[in-house]
């Protein structure tokens, strides 16, 4: 069993990250994370965050602003963990991972194999807030720590609406809650709460999409020049995807922007009926059976017709 005090025991430098365009899951988990550390180290142990800059949407964890967006090349960590994520998708900190005397990887995402010299992944829980709760001596928790898991849980699992919600999930969100943070306030304002301009490309988003494959799937695209006609970036995309999928029919949801030239990153949200993370490792992607995401070459047509050879296999129940 993966015992986080023995894991760190000795070390004078902690480092951690999450993977690139950091989600709920992400931020919580790391901040919670170092929220901890910081709390049962010794005196003089270094702990950093690195992530890219989170959405401001997570303004009220605790200590958010001591996480770290860029790194130095020649830092080497005693111990460097990797949150919600395999390394090769942590960005500029995949280096300090690389770096460290000991890697240590945390996640839930099926399709994470461990990276790390130590790999505590379990695709069953809802969240890697989760697997964090797990790892921490609840008498050590507080409310700040239990506010950052609490966070991760909720985006994770769309306020407990998604399958990956299981009763441990409930009970763990049962216990953070007696730690008496608000929130209510919370959830709206990390989870529900959008910009005028994100509730525009979402409008946008939605009154372009495209049904195929008979109505059981639906896709829809944003390029650049559109993003940049509505003031908006990538993090300002988060949702879309979830609103596709819960048109009537829909078994599965595909909602992609434009990266670059001919490139695109996608997202899938399905029913039991596709298994998008196999779809998704196809084309170097990864994640849940009913989330999951890859990167793609080519134009919309490529994209979407590469992506339907596969999705429509499932749908009508081949195997391969």
């Amino acid at each position: 069993m993966f015992q986080l005090t023995e894991e760190i025991k000795g070390a004078r430098s902690i480092g951690i990250s999450g993977h690139i365009r950091p989600d709920g899951d992400c931020v919580g988990s790391a901040m919670a994370l170092y929220l901890y550390l910081q709390k049962i180290t010794e005196a003089g142990t270094e702990v950093s965050v690195y992530l890219e800059q989170p959405p401001e949407t997570f303004g009220a964890i605790k200590g958010i602003e001591q996480i770290q967006t860029e790194a130095s090349e020649d830092k080497v960590y005693d111990v460097f963990f990797a949150l919600d994520c395999e390394k090769s998708r942590l960005g500029f900190a995949e280096k300090l991972f690389e770096q460290a005397k000991k890697t240590i990887n945390v996640d839930h995402h099926i399709s994470n194999l461990g990276c790390g010299r130590v790999n505590y992944v379990v695709p069953t829980a809802s969240s890697t807030s989760e697997l964090i709760y797990d790892l921490l001596d609840k008498e050590q928790m507080d409310r700040d720590i239990a506010m950052a898991i609490y966070t991760g849980i909720i985006h994770d699992t769309g306020v407990f609406q998604y399958s990956n919600t299981s009763p441990k999930t409930m009970r763990i969100a049962a216990d953070l809650l007696e730690y008496g943070f608000d929130f209510s306030t919370l959830i709206e304002e990390s989870f529900y709460q959008k910009t005028y301009w994100q509730n525009q490309i979402m409008g946008r988003a939605l009154l372009e999409s495209i049904m195929f494959l008979d109505g059981r799937c639906i896709v829809s695209a944003v390029d650049r020049k559109l993003m940049e006609f509505y003031h908006v970036t990538p993090k300002d995309l988060d949702g879309i995807v979830n609103q596709l999928k819960i048109i009537k029919g829909v078994e599965c949801a595909v909602f992609m922007y434009e990266t670059d030239n001919l490139e695109y990153k996608v997202s899938m949200r399905s029913t039991d009926r596709v298994d998008v993370a196999k779809v998704a490792s196809y084309f170097g992607g990864g994640g849940h059976k009913k989330a999951a995401g890859c990167t793609m070459k080519g134009t919309f047509h490529d994209v979407i017709n590469n992506l339907s050879l596969h999705i429509e296999r499932q749908l009508n129940g081949e195997t391969n």
